[in-house]
């Protein structure tokens, strides 16, 4: 199997639809509506302010993707990338899409003069802390996440 990554463009609406879909069923996510969800991956790929993907084919398939996004932080003196979502289908695993996906969004991340980067990990899933940990991430001691839905009848 042989693995490629590339910028996402809003061409590749379709097929990450179908990989966010599988990811969102991977991870129990509620809500998942093509319509809305496209039109965010949309938003994302024209506007560069908000943050970056990418997509992995394997085979000429589609196998996999990331997507991050910007925040300022005052904290650590300046832009952060946050990835958002960062899936590659079971049956792509180990063949070099997610470590190609996570090399393409740390250069990205270097290139933009991020100062961190972060992201959001399901307490069980122990082979996406193995797959972080080996590659320097590590848990953010004495803290832990908090958050709020706000109005999601926005655009």
């Amino acid at each position: 199997m042989t693995a490629i990554v590339r910028p996402a463009v809003a061409g590749d609406i379709p097929a990450l639809l179908t990989l966010v879909e599988q990811y969102w069923a991977f991870e129990d996510i509620a809500g998942f509506e093509p319509a809305r969800v496209g039109d965010q991956l949309k938003r994302l790929c024209e506007d560069s302010r908000l943050g970056v993907g990418w997509i992995a084919h394997v085979d000429d398939r589609p196998a996999g993707y990331l997507h991050a996004v910007y925040v300022f932080s005052l904290e650590h003196l300046g832009l952060t990338a946050e990835i958002d979502e960062f899936f590659v289908l079971p049956s792509c695993r180990g063949h070099g899409a997610g470590s190609l996906l996570l090399q393409a969004a740390e250069a990205e991340f270097a290139r933009a003069k991020c100062t961190n980067v972060s992201l959001q990990l399901g307490r069980g899933n122990e082979a996406a802390r193995a797959f972080y940990r080996e590659r320097g991430y590590a848990e953010r001691s004495g803290y832990e996440l908090l958050d709020k839905m706000l109005n999601r009848t926005q655009p």
